[in-house]
C-alpha cells in the first residue's frame, strides 16, 4: 500500500493513500486526511493509517453523528436482548444520550465529553424532577453507551471505544429488603383471601421471581412430587405482557415445594377447573396456573398495589413484592442450608452471587460454624477420655 504527503500550509499536511478496492463496488479507494503539526507528525500518522489498512483496523472518515449511530445500533441491539431490556435501553438512548451527545460526530467523541455528561447527569439529569440521577442510574447509561461504542468498533466506524477511558460513578451498595420468619408468616396470613394470596405464598416458599411465578403453567407444576419447573417467564412492557425464555440456563430450574404450597395449589386448581367447567371449558395443562380461568395472564405490575395493602395490614416494614424472594433466601441461609442449594433454588448464575447478595447473613453463619466445630471436637475429646 502506498501513500504520500503534501504540504497544505505552514503546519498543515495532506495525507493521500490507497485503501485498495471497495469490497462492494470494486472501485479503487483513495483516502485523503489532513494532519496539523510538523512533517514528522504527518509521517507518523501515514504509517499508522497504512498499518491499520494492513491489519484491517482502518476506519473510513465519516460525519456520522453519535445520535445517528445510536439509532442504527438500537435497531440491531433490540433484536438481541429481552423486550424489557431493549425498552429500557431505548429510553436511555432517546431521552438521555442523544439529547446530550447526539450532535457530536461519533469519530470525534472523546472520553472527556462522556465524563462531563456523567457529571451533568449526576447533578441535574432527571428530566422531570429538578435533581440529579443516582449513581446507579448513570452507571446504567455508561453500560449502554459502552456496549454501543464497542459495536461501533466492530463495524469499523471508530478506531477505539473511548468509553473504556471513562470512569463511571461508583454506586453505593443497596441493602436488600428482607423479612424475618414471623414477619413473612404475617404477610402470608394477611394475603389469605385476596386475589394475590397464591403468588405471595409461592414467592415466600420458593424464592421465585415475580415473572417466574406468573409464567408457571400447570404442566410445569408436579403436585404429586411437590415440585415445580421454571421453564418460562412472564414479562411486561409498554406493549403488554409476553412469555419469554428464562434469562440464563441456571434460571431454568426445578424447585421443591413445601406442603402448604402444595395444598394451596391443589385447592386453586380444583377451583379453577370448576370455573372452567361452568364456562364449558376443559382441562388445559398448557394454560397459566396463576392467570384467570380463561388462561389470560396476570400483569406483574398488578401485584404492587394489593401487596402494599397486605404489608400495611400485616404491620410489617414496608417492602416490595421482590422482598419475599430475599426473605426466602435469608431464612434458608440462617437455617444452615448449604449456600449452593440456595443459589440453585434462586436460579443464580453461581454461588458467589448468592454469597455476595446475602453477605449480611454470613456473620451469624460463621458463629454457628464455630459453635458446631467446638461441639464436635469437645465431644470427640470426651469420648477419648
Amino acid at each position: 500500500m502506498k501513500g504520500n504527503i503534501t504540504r497544505r500550509g505552514k503546519n498543515s499536511w495532506r495525507l493521500k493513500f490507497d485503501a485498495g478496492a471497495d469490497p462492494v463496488t470494486g472501485e479503487r479507494r483513495i483516502i485523503y486526511k489532513t494532519v496539523r503539526g510538523l512533517r514528522r507528525d504527518a509521517e507518523a500518522e501515514l504509517v499508522r493509517e497504512l498499518r491499520a489498512l494492513q491489519t484491517g483496523e482502518h476506519v473510513e472518515p465519516s460525519r456520522l453523528t453519535v445520535g445517528e449511530f445510536l439509532k442504527s445500533w438500537l435497531k440491531t441491539h433490540s433484536a438481541n436482548v429481552a423486550a424489557k431490556t431493549g425498552e429500557r435501553h431505548r429510553e436511555i438512548v432517546e431521552k438521555h444520550l442523544i439529547p446530550e451527545l447526539g450532535a457530536m460526530p461519533v469519530q470525534k467523541l472523546t472520553a472527556l465529553q462522556i465524563q462531563d455528561y456523567y457529571a451533568k447527569a449526576l447533578a441535574s439529569g432527571h428530566r422531570k424532577a429538578k435533581r440529579g440521577l443516582s449513581a446507579l442510574t448513570v452507571r446504567h447509561h455508561h453500560r449502554v453507551l459502552f456496549q454501543a461504542l464497542r459495536q461501533a468498533v466492530r463495524w469499523q466506524l471508530v478506531a477505539r471505544n473511548v468509553a473504556e477511558a471513562v470512569t463511571p460513578p461508583k454506586a453505593a451498595r443497596k441493602e436488600i429488603q428482607a423479612l424475618d420468619a414471623a414477619q413473612v408468616s404475617k404477610v402470608i396470613a394477611a394475603a389469605t383471601g385476596t386475589p394475590i394470596a397464591l403468588p405471595v405464598l409461592i414467592a415466600a416458599t420458593t424464592g421465585l421471581r415475580r415473572g417466574e411465578i406468573l409464567g408457571l403453567r400447570w404442566r410445569d407444576i408436579d403436585l404429586d412430587r411437590a415440585r415445580l419447573h421454571v421453564a418460562q417467564v412472564l414479562e411486561e412492557t409498554r406493549k403488554g405482557v409476553a412469555v419469554k425464555e428464562p434469562k440464563t440456563a441456571r434460571s431454568r430450574r426445578t424447585v421443591t415445594l413445601p406442603a402448604l404450597a402444595v395444598e394451596a395449589l391443589r385447592k386453586h386448581r380444583a377451583e379453577q377447573a370448576e370455573t372452567r367447567l361452568m364456562l364449558g371449558l376443559g382441562k388445559d395443562d398448557d394454560m397459566l396456573a396463576l392467570g384467570d380461568p380463561l388462561g389470560n395472564p396476570t400483569r406483574p405490575s398488578n401485584l404492587a398495589k394489593p401487596f402494599n395493602r397486605i404489608v400495611r395490614k400485616a404491620g410489617v416494614p414496608r417492602v416490595s413484592f421482590h422482598a419475599l424472594r430475599h426473605s426466602h433466601a435469608t431464612l434458608l441461609l440462617k437455617a444452615g442450608t448449604n449456600p449452593k442449594i440456595v443459589s440453585e433454588r434462586l436460579g443464580h448464575a453461581g454461588v458467589a452471587i448468592t454469597l455476595d447478595t446475602y453477605s449480611h447473613v454470613l456473620p451469624g453463619m460463621q458463629e454457628n460454624v464455630a459453635e458446631a466445630i467446638d461441639a464436635a471436637l469437645r465431644g470427640a475429646a470426651a469420648a477419648n477420655d
